[in-house]
């Protein structure tokens, strides 16, 4: 095989990966159990599923400090947050609105991250803002409480904003540790934060959503990182970040095809400005870092 051909299917591995990871849009508004109990069911799932690829790929379990357990804990609670709030955006609107809202999440940790890491602001990064707003202002319909669509708004910014700092705190852990293991026991602690919703959930009622769940624990969360960690490997973090901007697309096809959810025309133009301005941040990433590689 040419080197051209294998990087073809290095292309199409992290497009797969995307393409398994943009499954949860059509699950978690096929699945009508309340969000927390979905999420519970999904983590322990696949808690049980990455702890057996783990042994089988003999990685190292060992977290070195105790500071590092400390955020991987915290890290598992933003992760919590951020699944619950986009299953949340889902279930009050569509996966549309659902997939866009949080999408504004590159744009959130452009923000975010020269605050908490103490970097340098990039004035640029207030025009992607601007834009990205104008395209939420496409996506709700009425500013007011009473809109299920405007809280599903807020609930996926909100998703993208605790995932954001999720994957702002780890970014010097995935240097240290193998990914899987982090996801494995960032997974570990939304089960056991999400635990006591055993206590108020109809067994009954989980059993009988048993195959969307089931898929939404392996295809989406370990097929869908786990492929999507192993081809982190063949690209840059933000050549890889561009190519999941893929992924609101995915979704929205997929509701159009299982659940014949088409987007309105506001809809189609709210998220073509936020997803023009998550593309604009990552190849300004790729151009600084490149620039910074040749220095």
């Amino acid at each position: 095989m040419t080197d051209k051909n294998q990087h073809l299917v290095k292309i199409l591995e992290l497009n797969l990966a995307v393409f398994l990871i943009s499954t949860s849009g059509v699950l978690g508004r096929y699945i009508t159990l309340n969000p927390t109990v979905t999420i519970f069911y999904r983590t322990l799932l696949a808690a049980v599923l990455f702890y057996i690829f783990c042994k089988w790929k003999k990685f190292d379990l060992r977290i070195d400090n105790k500071k590092d357990v400390l955020k991987v804990v915290i890290s598992g609670g933003l992760m919590a947050g951020h699944w619950v709030f986009y299953f949340f955006a889902l279930q009050y609107s569509n996966v549309a609105i659902g997939i866009l809202s949080l999408f504004t999440y590159p744009v959130i940790t452009a923000f975010l991250e020269p605050i908490i890491l103490k970097l340098k602001f990039s004035k640029s990064h207030l025009a992607l803002g601007c834009l990205v707003l104008f395209g939420i202002y496409f996506l709700v319909p009425e500013i007011s409480f009473e809109n299920k669509y405007f809280i599903a708004v807020l609930f996926g910014i909100l998703s993208g904003v605790f995932y954001a700092l999720r994957n702002i705190l780890m970014k010097k852990e995935i240097e240290k540790y193998n990914g899987s293991v982090l996801m494995m026991y960032q997974i570990v602690v939304v089960a056991v934060v999400l635990m006591p919703v055993v206590f108020f959930s109809n067994f009954t009622e989980v059993v009988g959503q048993w195959a969307p769940i089931l898929t939404l624990a392996i295809v989406t969360t370990c097929m869908g990182h786990t492929l999507f960690l192993i081809s982190l490997r063949n690209f840059s973090t933000t050549a890889a970040s561009i190519m999941s901007s893929a992924q609101p697309l995915y979704a929205i096809l997929l509701g159009m095809l299982f659940l014949e959810e088409y987007p309105s025309l506001k809809t189609i133009i709210g998220g073509a400005l936020i997803m023009s301005a998550v593309i604009v941040e990552s190849i300004r990433s790729i151009r600084k870092k490149s620039i910074s590689d040749i220095n």
